[in-house]
C-alpha cells in the first residue's frame, strides 16, 4: 500500500524491474554533487589524493633498495631481508579490510590523514632503532597505519568524482602511488650511498609529515558520503559478502594479488642480482633504475583515460601482456635489456591496476569501501606473500627461477582477467 501511495499505480506493471533501478540510479547519480574536471575543488582533491598516494607508497617501499645493506649490515638473509617489506604490506591487507569499516563510522578524510601522520613517525623511528627485530615491529606497526589511506582513498574517490571522469581521476591517483614508489626508492637508496640508511629513513619520514599536513589541508570535506552511527558487524559482513557473490569482482580481487605480486617480487629480488658481478652496481645506481616509476606514472593516467574510452576490459589483459614480456625481457644479461624489461613490467603493472582498480568501483553494488577493501586486501598479501616467497626461489635457482615464477603469476592474472570480461557481459 505504501508502494502504491509513492508511485503511479501501472508504474511497477508497465516497466520491468531491471528499467526501475536504472531510473532510480539516474535519479540517485543526479540528486549528489560529484566533483567535476575543471573546477577548483576537483584539483584540490587530486592533488590530496596525489599527495596521499606519494606519502603512503614512498613510506611502504623506502626500504626495498636496503634490502642489500639490511643483509649485510644485521647478518640476515635475502628472504629475511625482504620481511622489512612483507610485514608492512602483509599487515597493511589486514588494516585496509578494517580501515574501510571503520571509515564508514568516522569519515574518509580524518582517518586518512592520522594514518600518514603516524606512519611517518614509524618511518622516523626506524633510523633510530638499534637492532632488526625492533625495526621489523616498526616496520608491522607501520603497515597497520597505512592501511587507513588505501582504500579509503579508493571509496572516496568514487563516492565524489563524476563517474563519467572516474577512470581518469582514479588514474592520476596511482600516479600519485607510482611518483613515491619511485621517490621513497630513489631518496632513500641515493641517501644510504652518501650518508647511511638510517639517514635515509629519516628524512623519508620527515617528508611524509610534509605530505600528510598538506593533504589534510586540501582535501575538500567529503559531500556524498553520510557516516553510519555505531558499528553494525552484520551490516559490513553483508557488505563483504555481497561483493564477494558478484561475479567479476573476486577475479579483479585475484587480479591485484597476481598482478602485485610478480611486481614486488621482481622489484625485491633485482636489487640483488644487479649488486653482484657483472653490474657491481652501488646504492645510488641501483636507486636510480627506480626511476621507470616515471613510465608506470604516465601508464597509469594513460591506461584511465584508455579504458573510459575504449573499455576497461580491453586494456586491462594488454596491460598484463605488457608486464609478462617485461618480466621475460629480464632474463637477458645486458643492463640495458634489463632495465628495458623493468621499464615493460613497470608500465603493464600500473596499467592493469589502474583499470582493475577502476572497474572495482565500477561493478560494485554500493557499499565501495567494502569493495575497495577487499581489492586492496588481496592487492597486499600479493604483495606481501609472492615478494616473501620469491627469496626461495632467487636462493635455489637464482633470476631464472624469480622469472619462472613471475611469469606464472602473470598467466593465472591473464585468465582472470579474460573470464572477468565475459562474466560482466552476461
Amino acid at each position: 500500500m505504501q508502494r502504491a501511495a509513492n508511485s503511479s499505480p501501472d508504474a511497477s506493471e508497465t516497466h520491468p524491474r531491471p528499467n526501475l533501478h536504472l531510473v532510480r540510479t539516474t535519479a540517485e547519480m543526479q540528486e549528489k554533487q560529484f566533483l567535476l574536471r575543471g573546477t577548483s575543488p576537483y584539483r584540490r582533491a587530486s592533488l590530496a589524493l596525489f599527495l596521499s598516494g606519494f606519502a603512503t607508497f614512498s613510506l611502504l617501499y623506502c626500504v626495498q633498495p636496503l634490502m642489500p645493506i639490511f643483509a649485510a649490515d644485521f647478518g640476515v638473509s635475502p628472504a629475511a631481508s625482504s620481511l622489512s617489506l612483507s610485514l608492512s604490506t602483509g599487515f597493511l591487507a589486514f588494516a585496509i579490510f578494517c580501515a574501510a569499516a571503520v571509515s564508514e563510522s568516522f569519515g574518509r578524510r580524518s582517518l586518512m590523514f592520522a594514518s600518514l601522520l603516524g606512519a611517518s613517525v614509524c618511518t622516523i623511528a626506524c633510523a633510530l632503532v638499534p637492532s632488526w627485530h625492533a625495526l621489523l615491529v616498526i616496520r608491522a606497526l607501520e603497515g597497520l597505519l597505512l592501511g587507513g589511506v588505501p582504500a579509503v582513498a579508493m571509496a572516496y574517490l568514487s563516492e565524489e568524482i563524476d563517474p563519467r571522469g572516474l577512470g581518469a581521476s582514479m588514474g592520476l591517483y596511482i600516479a600519485g602511488n607510482a611518483f613515491g614508489g619511485m621517490a621513497g626508492r630513489v631518496v632513500t637508496g641515493t641517501l644510504a650511498e652518501f650518508f647511511s640508511w638510517r639517514i635515509a629513513l629519516g628524512s623519508l619520514g620527515v617528508l611524509g609529515l610534509a605530505a600528510a599536513i598538506g593533504f589534510f589541508l586540501l582535501l575538500p570535506a567529503s559531500r556524498n558520503f553520510a557516516p553510519r552511527k555505531g558499528f553494525d558487524v552484520r551490516f559490513h559482513v553483508r557488505a563483504w559478502v555481497g561483493h564477494i557473490g558478484n561475479p567479476a569482482l573476486p577475479l579483479l580481487f585475484a587480479i591485484g594479488f597476481l598482478a602485485m605480486g610478480s611486481f614486488v617480487t621482481v622489484y625485491n629480488y633485482i636489487g640483488f642480482r644487479l649488486v653482484q658481478p657483472p653490474y657491481n652496481l652501488n646504492q645510488t645506481e641501483l636507486g636510480l633504475i627506480f626511476t621507470v616509476y616515471l613510465f608506470g606514472i604516465a601508464a597509469s593516467w594513460i591506461a584511465g583515460l584508455l579504458g573510459d574510452r575504449i573499455g576497461h576490459f580491453i586494456v586491462l589483459p594488454a596491460g598484463i601482456a605488457i608486464a609478462a614480456v617485461g618480466v621475460a625481457v629480464t632474463l637477458s644479461s645486458s643492463l640495458p635489456l634489463i632495465v628495458f624489461g623493468i621499464v615493460l613490467l613497470t608500465s603493464g603493472f600500473f596499467v592493469a591496476h589502474s583499470v582493475a582498480s577502476a572497474l572495482v568501483g565500477r561493478l560494485a553494488r554500493g557499499t565501495k569501501g567494502h569493495a575497495s577493501a577487499l581489492y586492496l586486501l588481496s592487492y597486499y598479501i600479493g604483495s606481501s606473500v609472492a615478494g616473501s616467497v620469491g627469496g626461495y626461489f632467487w636462493g635455489a635457482d637464482g633470476w631464472n627461477a624469480v622469472v619462472a615464477f613471475t611469469l606464472s603469476l602473470l598467466a593465472l592474472g591473464m585468465v582472470a582477467a579474460l573470464t572477468a570480461a565475459k562474466l560482466a557481459k552476461r
